[in-house]
């Protein structure tokens, strides 16, 4: 593969979304989807953070299922299975520029959401759990950030942090299990997506690896305000305004 310079932007983005998976524990997508979305285009740049981010955390989920809490991830997985394939033919079929239009404006609300400090006060029911997991299983079929507002809705939860992280491990399980089917179904993984997965996949596993070394060498000192800091800045230079910045 020729590396061009979109090709070298989407590896800065993938270390940084990496790292900042590694160093934080979320944000990835939120990183790589502006980005990649720009130097490429949305419907390339969602199903190769799918594969990416599956194959190389399958490892953190199996080790999850020992810890999770499946009442409380069920009703929230079967929204996101049921609005998944609604965000995945919505990307397959909508216009590229207006989707990476979406996507910015999206990464901002969940970036404002993330930033507030905003908690659901009280124990996940059902019904909210199936809504927060609707919203989220669009937002992943959509664009792969589908983040954020389960990690809102579960943090303050009754159930202590080990749980709530193997429940999120498990959570985004389902909803890319959900996504691969849809986007097979819609015929979104092509030729390209193999081979920026094998562009990107060992960039990506690198990125983990020293984000993951750093936190623990820190304790994780002001990595909130980086990666939030990384992520305004991934989502304001990969608008569409600044298509000039990708040759």
């Amino acid at each position: 593969m020729l590396l061009d310079i979109a090709h070298l932007v989407a590896l800065a983005a993938t270390f940084v979304a990496g790292f900042v998976r590694g160093f934080t524990g979320f944000g990835s997508a939120l990183i790589f989807m502006p980005v990649a979305g720009a130097a490429f285009s949305p419907q390339l740049a969602a199903p190769v953070l799918l594969v990416t981010d599956f194959v190389l955390g399958l490892p953190l989920v199996i080790s999850a299922l020992r810890q999770v809490h499946w009442p409380t991830v069920l009703p929230a997985a079967i929204g996101a299975l049921i609005t998944a394939p609604l965000g995945a033919y919505v990307l397959a079929q909508g216009d590229p520029l207006a989707i990476r239009w979406a996507i910015t404006a999206i990464v901002f609300a969940l970036l404002i959401l993330l930033m507030s400090g905003w908690r659901y006060a009280g124990e996940p029911r059902p019904l909210p759990s199936l809504g927060v997991g609707g919203t989220a299983g669009f937002l992943g079929g959509f664009g792969q950030v589908s983040g954020p507002p389960v990690v809102a809705y579960w943090i303050s939860g009754p159930n202590p942090p080990s749980v709530i992280r193997a429940n999120l491990l498990c959570f985004f399980a389902v909803i890319s299990l959900s996504s691969f089917a849809a986007y097979f179904w819609n015929g979104l993984f092509t030729r390209d997506v193999a081979d920026l997965f094998i562009l990107l996949g060992p960039v990506y596993a690198i990125g983990l690896l020293v984000g993951a070394r750093l936190f623990r060498r820190t304790k994780g000192a002001a990595y909130r305000p980086v990666a939030y800091a990384i992520i305004a800045l991934a989502a304001v230079t990969s608008a569409p305004l600044f298509d000039g910045l990708f040759g």
